[in-house]
This record gives C-alpha cells, structure tokens and sequence, in this order.
C-alpha cells in the first residue's frame, strides 16, 4: 500500500462533501497538471490519501481510500487525463494546519511544502505515521 495527498479547495469539495457521496465514494477528477495526473495513475486500490483542504485552512482534515484505480477524466475533453474514484474513511480529530507541518523537523522534505501547488503528491510511510500522530488517529 502507497500512501498520498489530495487537494481540494474546500468551497469546491469539501471532506463533508466527500463523507456524503457515501460508500460509492465520488471521481476525483479536474486534475490537469501533469507531474499530479501521473501521480494519480500510480495509485492503486486500496491506498490511502490524506485530504487537504487548499487555499481555505490549508490543512489535512480527513483520510480517503481509493476504490477505483485510473479511469478517463470524464470532465477532459481531450481524454488526456485521468481520474480515480475515492471513499471517504475517516475525519481527524485535529485538522493538521500547513503551519504546523511546517515546523515539524521531520515534515520538511514533504512535497506539500517543497511543491506547494501540486494537487496529487506521495507521502512517505514515515509522514504518514507523524502526520496521523499529529492529527490523533491511530496508526
């Protein structure tokens, strides 16, 4: 299993938008940056990606498994890129703000920092672990 993060603008798609598409779970989709659509084609069913919310918060406020694997963006016209489908698994009991993954010694080397525009981007087991400690979810 690979770890990841995901962005969304919370007015756009919010971790509450996510918990109600339920156990179907809903497209990812809308990604049009290439080094991110990769990302998403590297992804496998079953891998976990933190949820952050961009732009308003800037904080990872819940975790989503995917459920199905890279699929045609159905809202690409040029059937260039790609989606995946998500399910929502779990909210954290602390939201982790992007000021305190900053600070954090061991978070440094984290593409949410070193690449702050980049929707879709692998975490490493080790981030995983602290971040989940941060946010008090068992690991």
């Amino acid at each position: 299993m690979k770890y990841w993060l995901l962005k969304s603008e919370p007015n756009v798609w919010s971790i509450d938008h996510q918990i109600k598409s339920g156990q179907k779970g809903s497209v990812w989709d809308g990604v049009r940056n290439y080094q991110a659509a990769n990302n998403l084609k590297k992804m496998k069913k079953g891998d976990l990606c933190f949820f952050y919310h961009s732009n308003i918060g800037k904080e990872i406020v819940g975790i989503v498994q995917i459920i199905k694997e890279a699929f045609v963006d159905p809202t690409d016209k040029t059937k260039k890129f790609v989606a995946v489908q998500v399910r929502f698994e779990k909210k954290l009991k602390y939201p982790v703000t992007l000021k305190n993954i900053k600070k954090t010694k061991e978070l440094k080397h984290l593409l949410l920092i070193k690449q702050s525009r980049l929707s879709v981007m692998p975490v490493d087991t080790k981030c995983w672990k602290i971040i989940l400690n941060m946010g008090k979810i068992a690991k």
